[in-house]
């Protein structure tokens, strides 16, 4: 017996049909038929019973199929451990991005995967960081990358950015000076993440651990969005350093006591796959880790 012949009693096993068989394994019915019986005749019992409507297993074909199944498995399993060896990975990658964050890093890693892996097959999506770490707990992505405070329980984390929070202002306003505090942010209106998003969660924890409860007037998730309302003067935005730095309207301004950086990382599964893993490694080439950072970045500072 051979693999296709396998394969091909799977199918009708499992489509209790041997036209619809046929069309699954993209040939024709009298090329599963053939096979079918030629696996019969080495085994010496007939493993479907034909006298129905429904091709159904005997209590022969019953006992081969758990068999049959093992062993196309095995056999995948033998073509994906030789592809990760040989750099030919094949399959489908899911990656999440956060809402409104840019990072020209993560295309730069994706192009160059692609480039050197085009037999896998990738999918972007953006969403809030809380979403997205939920869909790479339940593996419908394989990686993402988060806005976060602390490390994601039971998640690997590669961090790419750390940096402190400021608070965004035009110019002319009251607070415009060398920095500002929290207590004197939050006695004006204040724009900023919505709740589910790394930045938020670092103001807000900001903000509990220091007694001050803001104002929260106006909520966006693109940055660029919390600027535009800022500089026409509906609130103090609050972004990362490196997000106010590009937005010449506004003034960024760092916050004395909230000085817990805001982390931008890469969260994957334990045991991620061998495609997961190589695009981690082109995100490290993209975002220049090095070995020292990753060692460190691996457990992520609170």
């Amino acid at each position: 017996m051979d693999l296709r012949q396998l394969e091909y009693f799977v199918a009708v096993a499992e489509e209790r049909n041997f036209t619809r068989a046929a069309q699954r394994v993209h040939i024709s019915q009298s090329g599963v038929s053939a096979q079918i019986r030629r696996l019969e005749k080495e085994l010496g019992t007939e493993l479907f019973d034909r006298s129905g409507r429904s091709a159904e297993l005997t209590a022969a074909g019953e006992a081969a199929l758990e068999h049959a199944r093992a062993a196309l498995a095995a056999a995948g399993a033998v073509g994906q451990a030789v592809g990760e060896i040989t750099g030919l990975l094949r399959g489908n990658l899911g990656i999440g991005m956060v809402i409104g964050c840019a990072v020209t890093p993560l295309f730069d890693a994706l192009a160059a995967f692609h480039e050197a892996h085009p037999g896998v097959e990738l999918s972007l999506r953006e969403d809030n960081s809380d979403r997205l770490v939920h869909d790479v707990r339940t593996g419908s992505l394989d990686l993402a990358l988060i806005g976060t405070e602390t490390r994601p329980e039971g998640l690997d984390c590669l961090t790419v950015v750390a940096e402190p929070l400021v608070a965004a202002v035009p110019p002319g306003h009251e607070l415009v000076g060398p920095e500002v505090s929290l207590a004197e942010l939050a006695a004006h209106p204040v724009v900023c993440m919505p709740p589910g998003t790394g930045l938020r969660a670092v103001f807000d924890r900001a903000c509990a651990t220091r007694g001050v409860e803001p104002v929260i007037a106006l909520q966006a998730s693109a940055a660029g969005a919390i600027a535009d309302l800022a500089a026409r003067g509906l609130g103090v935005a609050v972004l990362s350093e490196s997000m106010a730095a590009e937005f010449d309207a506004l003034t960024p301004l760092p916050i004395t006591d909230a000085r817990e950086p805001a982390l931008l990382a890469l969260a994957s599964r334990p045991g991620a796959s061998a495609a997961a893993r190589e695009l981690i490694r082109y995100c490290r080439t993209a975002f220049r880790i090095s070995d020292d950072q990753v060692s460190s970045s691996e457990v992520t500072p609170r």
